[in-house]
Order: structure tokens, then C-alpha cells, then sequence
């Protein structure tokens, strides 16, 4: 190259430099495309690879379906420990609608009260019925129950909880009037505050015990469970317990702001109880029934009020907790175009897979 130089001219040398560029250029592009090739021929393989195991244990599940052995085939259970005026009739309403297409039961959990605490003995028949209960399973058990940890009685296949939560003060607001007026599900029932005219507003004002700081305790207890802490109002414990469950016990967790994406995601995380939900949610009647009667909203002062207290504080810390939870999941698995949410596809695959037998 240095001879070349010495014999060539200064233009000729130039000409030879730009060739030599691009001729290098065009051979990095060929090993780039190459590479390209090379990768798309490994993920084919590998999908290819997958379709044949998916096939192969396809033709073993259908096997197993068929044989007498296969009774514990579908041993899933759904807890919902739904906590009261969070919408939690509209979205269990969706549940019994899709049960007998989807093929499995639902079971209401009345406890005497509504007491969301059971005793140590109810915990023990409770866990025992959940997970032994075969003629029951698939099952989706709802109810005002708090979260019961089933590791503590040595459970070794846990249920699957869900739940929703609520901005704190239009909770208590809808609960409020709830007792007074009651729904349009059962128009007819008479409520344990029937007659009482006065609102949420003039309670405030008048420093009630309907519409108390106090009163807002029940998100975080619900999801702190059965410990005597947990029903300690103000208990700052109960609160770093009640995320600790939300984020490692709770496979997913909706707000009743935006409870179709949490329907939607349902639908897609667990198929097997929810295929169908969304679509039922959007047209279906039941899903959008139960409406608190007589409810009127706040007034700015009545929950500026509410808010100076720190119970309001770590109920709402507690809620703005799972909300961003929740939109952080939901960020990775919905998007929305033209005004329609969509779910994203699969985005990961396996390959290498041995051996190849």
C-alpha cells in the first residue's frame, strides 16, 4: 500500500481510498445481513423446536384428560377478598356470568356479621375446604374476608388472590350512603341507616362517626390479614404489611377507576375463569348493575377536612401504592390505539432446547 502511494497520484491514491471504503462498507453490510439471516434461521428453528414440544405435551395433556387419574388436572383456586363499595358486585356479577361457559364454581363466603376476621378455628376449616375440596375446583371464592396467609397451615399449593381497591374517601362516600339508601341491585332491602337524610357533608360538618377519619381504615386491613395489628387503626405495621401482601401474595390488583384494564389483564393472565370478560363488561348488563342510590359527591372542604388526618394519609399512601403497581403492570402489557386497549403479544420464546429427543 505505502509503494502504491508512492507511484500513484494524489488522485488516483483518493479514488483508491473511497473504493476501498466502500468496498468495506459493502462487506459489513453483507456480514450484517448474514447475522441478520442467522438469527431469524436460529428463532424459527427454535419456534419450530417449541410447536413440536407444544404438540408433544398437547397430545400427553389429552392423554391424561382421559385417563381416571387425572382428577387433580385443574386444581386451581381464585380468592377474591373483595373490600366492601369497590365495585366488587359489578366485577363478581362477571365471574357467575362466565362460570358455567368456562366450567367452574363460585362460591359466596358469608361470614356471620360480615366480620372480615375469622376465628382460628373457621381459618382451619377454610384452608381445608379450599384445598381439598375437589368436586369444587376450579373455584372463584369472593367475599368480604381479609387476606389468610395458607403457607401457616402448611399448605404447599396456594390460591391465587385478586382483589380491587378504591380512592379512600369516594369509598367511604359510597358506603355512606350505601347504609342509607342502598343500591339499584336490591332496591327493596332496607338498610341499617334507612331514614337518615343526612348527607355525607353535614356529617362531616357535624363531626360524625359515620363519616370519621376512623372510618377509612379498611383497604390496608383487608390486605394485612389476620393480625391483631392489622385492625389497630393508624398502625403504620399494618400499612408496610398490607403493600408487603399486595406486591408478593396478590397476582393482580385493580383500582375501580379503571376496572376494565383490570378485567382485561385477568382475561389474559388467567383464561381459564376470564375468557370472555372483557367483552362481557363492555355489553353485558350485569357487569355495570350495582349503582349506590342517593349518592352525592363531596364537597371540597368536607374532604380537605378528611385529608389533614393520618389515617386519610396512609389509607391514601396504601391506595397510591397499588395504583402505581397496577399502572406499572399494565404498562407492560396493554397498550391503546384509536381509543381501544389491546393486549400486547407474547414477546419472548425459548430456544437452544436440549435434548432434542
Amino acid at each position: 500500500m505505502g509503494l502504491l502511494r508512492i507511484m500513484m497520484p494524489p488522485k488516483f491514491q483518493l479514488l483508491a481510498l473511497l473504493a476501498f471504503a466502500v468496498a468495506m462498507f459493502f462487506l459489513e453490510n453483507q456480514i450484517q445481513k448474514l447475522e441478520e439471516s442467522r438469527v431469524k434461521l436460529e428463532r424459527a428453528i427454535a419456534r419450530h423446536e417449541v410447536h413440536e414440544i407444544e404438540e408433544r405435551h398437547t397430545q400427553e395433556g389429552l392423554r391424561e384428560r382421559e385417563a381416571p387419574s387425572a382428577a387433580g388436572s385443574e386444581d386451581v383456586v381464585v380468592i377474591y377478598n373483595r373490600v366492601p363499595k369497590t365495585a366488587s358486585t359489578s366485577f363478581t356479577n362477571i365471574a357467575y356470568d362466565l362460570c358455567g361457559k368456562n366450567r367452574y364454581h363460585v362460591l359466596h363466603i358469608n361470614t356471620t356479621k360480615n366480620n372480615p376476621v375469622m376465628s382460628m378455628q373457621d381459618q382451619v376449616r377454610f384452608v381445608k375446604n379450599v384445598t381439598e375440596w375437589g368436586e369444587m375446583k376450579p373455584a372463584f371464592y369472593h367475599g368480604h374476608v381479609s387476606f389468610l396467609d395458607f403457607t401457616k397451615f402448611g399448605v404447599k399449593k396456594k390460591p391465587v388472590y385478586i382483589n380491587v381497591i378504591r380512592d379512600p374517601i369516594e369509598r367511604l362516600v359510597s358506603y355512606y350512603y350505601f347504609l342509607r339508601f342502598g343500591d339499584d341491585y336490591r332496591p327493596g332491602l332496607r338498610r341499617r341507616k334507612q331514614g337518615d337524610k343526612k348527607t355525607f357533608d353535614e356529617c362531616v360538618s357535624a363531626g360524625g362517626s359515620d363519616c370519621a377519619p376512623e372510618k377509612l381504615w379498611l383497604q390496608i386491613p383487608f390486605f394485612c390479614g389476620h393480625y391483631s395489628e392489622c385492625w389497630n387503626v393508624g398502625s403504620h405495621w399494618a400499612l408496610e404489611q398490607a403493600k408487603y401482601n399486595l406486591v408478593n401474595e396478590y397476582l393482580l390488583v385493580g383500582v375501580t377507576e379503571e376496572l376494565e384494564d383490570f378485567v382485561m389483564m385477568l382475561e389474559a393472565a388467567l383464561p381459564r375463569f376470564f375468557r370472555g370478560a372483557t367483552e362481557l363488561y363492555k355489553t353485558g348488563k350485569k357487569s355495570h348493575l350495582r349503582k349506590t342510590s342517593e349518592k352525592k359527591p363531596p364537597t371540597k372542604e368536607s374532604s380537605a377536612k378528611l385529608q389533614q388526618s393520618a389515617i386519610w394519609k396512609m389509607e391514601n399512601e396504601f391506595y397510591e401504592f397499588a395504583l402505581e403497581q397496577f399502572q406499572f403492570v399494565r404498562a407492560h402489557a396493554v397498550r391503546e390505539k384509536d381509543g381501544e386497549l389491546y393486549l400486547l403479544a407474547q414477546n419472548f420464546f425459548y430456544e437452544k432446547i436440549y435434548p432434542k429427543n
